[in-house]
């Protein structure tokens, strides 16, 4: 930390600074301090993990003073850090372009808590810095290229090209052994070998490929490479059963959630103080700054762009409510229809037995719960069939399988679509309040 510390303030680099929660000359000792206090009242050691976190932050040149390159990162870490750790702010000026160099505690100052860092949080992070950026009138870089997993690269290898991961080069060799059609799966591995990957037959018939210059083997399995590329997968391909798998796409961040803006004067007449007034307004602008941030990753420059992105969201959302709908209405009636036809061959025989004793009163007092769901059986399975014939279980059992997997597949898509409207919704209905196209529905919409 003091090795760290020491090249953030120094004087020869140093344009600003400012902290929180500390004095950054003895910034070291008051970590430490947190750290120790921490472990007294929770008993968990502090020795593991990291000792405290840097963010580096960087502006064109000439596009802000150091003063407000420091200012903009003191916010970056208050609203990063939620205002629970310790930190402070070093603005390095002996570059082309000033830059920031923030330091924040890894123990809350309240010793509740430690801070993990978490998968994603270089996007969630990245997310955030553009905001205060726009929220500041500054400019943001679009489609930003990241360094590779595990480790870092120096600036020229970073503009480049991003190297494959061992999975993505995987999947580009099954796919070229299979575009050359081998005769079975024996010929693929020997193509997988010739083109340089390792083959690893471990236990119960696992399969995993070392690609060339490669540490770790990366197995042959749907949920490390995608679907499609499972053993069995591959089997089905070469047999003409199923088409060559096709090679995933990256996925983007996930975009965070922007919120309906906050009418003020209506809530002003309402008998709101100052002190909302001034809330108001920032947070107004935080959404403001959300939506353009949003109408940017989507490349909306126009408003009827805008409108028609929102309402095919909408439409994609409703359509896919209604498909989940009906496929649940039919896994519910197949799971019913099921239970039923096992009810009625089981009762069946008490029902046979019934007959055979012409009716008896007795015979019914001895039997009257299994006959009674005998009936229960029979008349759900002509409600449901409508006198058409009884499929058999092994046929029925396959339904039920096959909506499972639907109605699962489609579960991922609604929850896609649902936050996907919600956000193109609030964006289109914070933009209709800038421009003064909110009537007084859209005031009820925002303040239910």
């Amino acid at each position: 930390m003091e090795e760290r510390f020491a090249y953030g303030l120094n004087p020869k680099k140093l344009g600003a600074v400012s902290a929180y929660l500390c004095d950054p000359a003895s910034a070291p000792a008051e970590f430490l301090l947190t750290k120790s206090q921490y472990q007294a009242e929770t008993g968990r050691a502090v020795e593991r993990g990291a000792l405290f976190f840097q963010i580096r932050q960087a502006f064109p040149p000439g596009e802000v003073t150091p003063e407000e390159a420091n200012k903009i990162g003191y916010e970056t870490a208050m609203r990063w850090t939620k205002g629970k750790y310790q930190f402070f702010v070093c603005t390095h000026i002996d570059k082309g372009h000033l830059h920031n160099h923030i330091y924040f505690n890894s123990t809350a100052f309240d010793c509740s808590r430690k801070f993990h860092n978490f998968i994603g949080s270089s996007f969630a992070l990245r997310r955030l810095s553009d905001r205060v950026c726009i929220e500041h009138d500054l400019s943001v870089i679009q489609n930003p290229k990241q360094h590779s997993k595990g480790r870092f690269l120096h600036y020229g290898q970073w503009i480049g090209e991003k190297p494959p991961s061992a999975q993505q080069r995987v999947r580009l060799a099954v796919v070229e052994a299979l575009e050359k059609k081998p005769a079975d799966f024996a010929a693929f591995l020997r193509l997988m070998e010739e083109a340089g990957f390792a083959v690893k037959h471990g236990r119960g018939g696992v399969l995993s490929f070392l690609a060339p210059g490669q540490d770790k083997y990366t197995r042959l399995r749907a949920s490390t490479l995608g679907d499609g590329f499972d053993p069995e997968d591959i089997r089905a391909a070469i047999a003409g059963e199923r088409p060559i798998p096709e090679l995933p796409e990256d996925s983007p961040a996930p975009a965070r959630r922007v919120n309906l803006m906050i009418d003020i004067q209506q809530r002003m007449a309402q008998g709101k103080g100052p002190a909302y007034e001034r809330w108001a307004k920032v947070y107004n602008l935080k959404q403001m700054a959300a939506a353009l941030q949003y109408l940017q990753e989507h490349g909306l420059t126009d408003y009827d762009e805008l409108a028609a992105s929102t309402e095919a969201a909408v439409d994609r959302f409703h359509t896919l409510a209604g498909e989940l709908r009906d496929t649940e209405a039919a896994l519910s009636q197949t799971s019913r229809l099921m239970g039923a036809t096992v009810d009625y061959a089981k009762t069946r025989p008490i029902f046979n037995g019934y007959k055979a004793a012409r009716y008896s009163k007795k015979y019914l007092a001895e039997h009257e719960a299994e006959l009674a769901t005998y009936r229960a059986a029979k008349a759900a399975m002509n409600e449901i069939l409508g006198g058409a014939k009884l499929p058999k279980m092994d046929a029925l059992k396959k339904e039920r399988r096959e909506l499972s997997e639907k109605k699962k597949a489609l579960y991922a898509e609604y929850r896609k679509a649902q936050a996907d409207m919600r956000q193109a919704v609030a964006v289109k209905a914070n933009i209709d309040y800038l421009l003064g196209h909110t009537d007084g529905r859209g005031n009820k919409a925002q303040e239910r």
